[in-house]
């Protein structure tokens, strides 16, 4: 990869990594599924008059935007809400990558490899561990609400892989326009101080909304989907990991988010399963290098 190329990956691990601590400062000026909403309001619209939709059938249009776009991030910002941090919720919400391996095993008939499965392991055993640590706390319905949102991020990606090869930036774009109406339905019936979040609108709350919308939806993805169309899968996704890392630090630094000994080697399990996931294919070959 080249070195520009390098620092853009690393550019919007950050940006996703610190779109936690974003969320979590917002959700001090919004209920959590208003926020949601309009999130994808603003990030839909007005752009989306100037995306072409091109070959993305309406059916995955609506499937992903349900799935991605409603469940996923819905639960995400209640999950956060109900008081999961942002460092614990960026590393939790990664689950979606064993998740997306288990449903491709399950319904698209794919063999994993041991590497694999030694990844998932680690990671659900570092989410059980975070779960145990927090049952009777009243984060512990957060924890598992974020879990959950992780299983439909899962659906998501296969409903990504079933639609074949796409333009993430455009997919991104025409599936925002799927969460706003609904979300702000529920948020009308589960929540309460719409009206005034809106009219009593801080600083605070606007940054967030543009940062969640514009920067960490329509800019960031737009570079990783470039990144995924000028190099392989494989060379892209091992940056995905610094998100966590970037969440946790900057979770630290700026909302002073501390982590117990469990929690820190809960995240330490977690990461690592990741970590054999992502570069299992890597791993593998370095097994058959050494066999020879």
């Amino acid at each position: 990869m080249k070195i520009q190329d390098i620092f853009l990956a690393i550019l919007v691990a950050f940006i996703w990594g610190i779109n936690f601590v974003v969320i979590k400062i917002g959700l001090n000026s919004f209920p959590p599924l208003l926020f949601t909403s309009l999130r994808f309001l603003f990030a839909a619209f007005p752009i989306v008059f100037f995306v072409r939709r091109d070959k993305i059938g309406w059916k995955w249009v609506i499937s992903i935007g349900i799935f991605l776009g409603i469940i996923t991030f819905g639960l995400l910002f209640v999950g956060m809400y109900e008081g999961v941090s942002s460092g614990l919720s960026s590393i939790i919400l990664q689950v979606q990558v064993p998740f997306t391996i288990i449903l491709s095993i399950l319904l698209l008939k794919n063999k994993p490899t041991v590497v694999q499965l030694i990844g998932i392991i680690l990671a659900f055993c570092g989410i059980g561990l975070l779960v145990y640590a927090n049952y009777q706390s009243s984060t512990v319905v957060g924890l598992v609400l974020i879990v959950v949102a992780g299983f439909s991020w899962a659906i998501a990606n296969l409903l990504m892989k079933l639609a074949g090869k796409i333009d993430m930036f455009k997919l991104i774009v025409w599936i925002s326009i799927v969460p706003p109406i609904p979300l702000f339905l529920l948020s009308l019936f589960f929540e309460k101080g719409q009206i005034e979040a809106i009219t009593h609108i801080s600083i605070l709350g606007i940054g967030s909304i543009l940062f969640v919308s514009w920067i960490s939806t329509i800019f960031a993805f737009s570079i990783w989907g470039k990144l995924l169309s000028k190099y392989q899968a494989q060379q892209i996704t091992p940056f995905a990991l610094l998100v966590p890392i970037f969440g946790i630090i900057f979770g630290n630094i700026l909302l002073q988010e501390k982590l117990d000994m469990i929690e820190i080697i809960a995240c330490g399990l977690v990461f690592f399963g990741l970590l054999i996931i992502v570069l299992s294919s890597n791993i593998k070959n370095m097994i058959n290098v050494i066999k020879v």
